[in-house]
């Protein structure tokens, strides 16, 4: 797509006129008095817990936001494979990658070894490794993440609506936390009839959960506060309107200058704008203003310096700020004490602050509340103890350390002048584009691995699935539906309703006979008294509305009977027992000619011979693979992380 040829308008961009994207203030009302989970901040962590909790129907939650209404100009702009691939999960990712700029390759340039005070390009690298994920990395405002988010919450079984203009004055938690509703909060409601007034709110909540930023005051309230290095680095951002000489102006461009300092440029959707990062500490000594003084025209004439021997004209800056870089990293993630369970958790940059420039904040604060949603849902509708949510603060702190180590890194790499005779001590930009590239799968967001817990299996079995590393999210690979003979991606069955998926990859056996370790996992589940499906599927639910089970088969899908397909494949669903006839899946046997020559079985080390099980948590991360027929093992999982009906 096409858009801001005439300037910067934010909204949906499929509007011909932009006043018609113009969206209603939101309604004023008041809070409820008591909540399952009050969520403060309307940020992208918040919004994605919003969104996930407001799925299961039966769970109150209300999410606050001191702001008056909802964003319309981001910060962030990156969005990782990882983060799009959780998108499909809510259903918006066709919408967003539609809207998005998508990098393809990043260019690199550095000073001309002839004439120093010039740049040159010195490469071009693919953005995102072959195979990595079979979503892009894409680059959005942040504020169209936010209306997508917006739209699930509004179009979900509970129509949840943000309360915007209230300010978190406080919260206290019980300390044993023997009542129904432990967490008392209190909020000013910022707009009032008299100056003279003071609205004070009071909540009631089971949880609360703080999305509220860098400097949250959810976090100072259980007294927990962000601890690392302020390396004070000064950086301006800016997203422009421009016409240029440059040539790679609509390619990720990463530039090192001789003494004028460095320099981002990321492209942004719609194919006129663009987001430019500039160093603020290699400003002229006239310009070494204060940040508060700073200005655009001041970031515009950096930026034509390093960019020698070309120029930028600006013809319409849409948003600019300034800001330091430091990483730093909260002393916990909730407020548990040895005894007592959590009540208030931390999440996204209340937990972890860092630079922008790999573009984590956004995409590692979605992925904070992604792994909390579920576990605080399965708790509050009895579907598992409070033990799950230990898991949370121990994965997930784990990893904002992990990318604390990488930002500082990259940001030193990035912020140093370029190795020279002159400059014996500077960064070689050959080696910065080496790291670039060793820490594709990081800033991807594929990366990340949970340790064994009660939520990750051992991995003694891990041989039988070699491309499907537990703790790693389920890297999804071809298939075709059998009953349709639809060609898809099998991690597209991910959505967040908030189920297990459990995978059965059969073996070499005929589909569905009576050797076939697929129909007898089957006959498992449907009748053993020890199926987890009887075990912990609630009355009057939906069969798969807990452990949703699916099959891949590696024959061709003509080889496979629809009509030989168990019942637990196809299970009744809905007021009227409706079959679910979308279980059921076959490699992708097709000629690479007609689009197939990919086979799930080959692509992810499926063992051909014996076949495997693969359990996928929620959160689309594989919790563990076991051979078909260890019934024990499967049913041993789900003891410890689910509670019977």
């Amino acid at each position: 797509m096409q858009f801001h040829l005439n300037g910067f308008h934010p909204g949906d961009p499929r509007f011909s006129d932009p006043q018609d994207a113009v969206v209603p203030p939101p309604v004023k009302r008041p809070l409820p008095q008591e909540v399952d989970v009050l969520i403060v901040g309307c940020g992208p962590a918040g919004l994605n817990l919003a969104a996930q909790l407001a799925q299961f129907g039966t769970i109150s939650v209300a999410i606050v936001d001191q702001k008056d209404d909802r964003l319309l100009v981001g910060q962030a702009d990156g969005i990782a494979c990882r983060t799009v691939e959780m998108f499909q999960a809510y259903g918006f990712a066709d919408q967003i990658i539609q809207e998005a700029y998508q990098v393809n390759e990043a260019a690199f340039w550095k000073p001309d070894a002839d004439k120093p005070n010039l740049i040159t390009r010195s490469s071009k690298v693919q953005d995102v490794a072959d195979d990595l994920s079979e979503m892009p990395h894409l680059i959005i405002n942040q504020a169209r993440v936010h209306d997508e988010f917006l739209k699930v919450m509004r179009q979900s079984p509970i129509k949840l609506e943000p309360h915007y203009q209230r300010k978190l004055l406080g919260l206290e938690v019980d300390p044993d936390g023997s009542t129904e509703y432990p967490v008392t909060v209190k909020l000013e409601r910022m707009v009032n009839f008299s100056q003279y007034t003071q609205e004070i709110e009071t909540v009631k909540a089971k949880y609360v959960v703080g999305c509220d930023g860098a400097r949250s005051s959810v976090r100072t309230s259980i007294g927990k506060e962000l601890v690392g290095d302020a390396l004070n680095q000064a950086w301006g951002v800016m997203d422009v309107l421009l016409n240029t000489d440059f040539p790679d102006i609509r390619l990720k461009s990463l530039i090192h200058s001789n003494n004028e300092g460095n320099m981002l440029i990321i492209p942004r959707e719609g194919g006129y704008m663009v987001r430019i990062y500039i160093e603020l500490d290699k400003l002229k000594e006239g310009e070494r203003v204060a940040r508060d003084q700073m200005t655009s025209e001041v970031l515009v004439a950096a930026a034509n310096r390093i960019l020698q021997p070309y120029t930028i004209d600006v013809k319409e800056v849409a948003w600019w700020s300034v800001y330091e870089i430091g990483q730093r990293i909260t002393t916990a993630f909730d407020d548990s004490t040895p005894d007592r369970a959590a009540r208030v958790f931390l999440a996204g940059d209340a937990c972890h602050t860092h630079s922008p420039k790999a573009g984590q904040g956004l995409n590692t604060s979605v992925m904070d509340t992604w792994n909390l949603g579920w576990k605080l849902a399965h708790v509050l509708t009895g579907l598992a103890s409070e033990e799950i949510l230990q898991t949370y603060s121990a994965e997930r702190r784990e990893y904002g350390q992990a990318l604390i180590d990488f930002d500082r890194e990259f940001s030193r790499m990035f912020s140093s002048k370029p190795k020279s005779a002159e400059n014996p001590d500077g960064v070689d930009p050959a080696e910065f584009q080496r790291y670039f590239q060793l820490f594709g799968e990081y800033t991807a967001g594929v990366s990340i691995q949970y340790r064994p817990s009660i939520m990750v299996g051992k991995g003694d079995n891990q041989h039988l699935a070699t491309g499907l590393t537990l703790g790693k999210r389920f890297h999804s690979a071809p298939v075709v539906r059998l009953a349709d003979a639809k060609p898809m991606q099998l991690g597209h069955c991910h959505t967040a309703n908030g189920a297990y998926r459990v995978y059965a990859f059969a073996g070499k056996t005929t589909p569905f006979s009576d050797d076939c370790d697929v129909k007898a996992l089957c006959d498992y589940l449907a009748e053993s008294a020890n199926s987890p499906l009887k075990l912990y599927t609630p009355e009057g639910a939906d069969a798969d509305s807990v452990i949703d089970l699916r099959a891949v088969f590696q024959q061709h899908h003509h080889q496979v009977n629809t009509a030989d397909v168990p019942e637990v494949l196809a299970p009744r669903k809905g007021k009227y027992g409706l079959r679910d006839q979308e279980k059921v899946f076959c490699a992708d046997n097709r000629p690479a000619s007609s689009g197939g020559g990919k086979n799930i079985y080959d692509m992810r080390g499926i063992n051909r011979e014996k076949g495997c099980i693969v359990i996928v948590r929620p959160d689309q991360y594989v919790a563990d693979v076991l051979p078909l027929d260890d019934y024990a093992g499967l049913s041993a999982f789900f003891k410890q992380v689910l509670v019977s009906a």
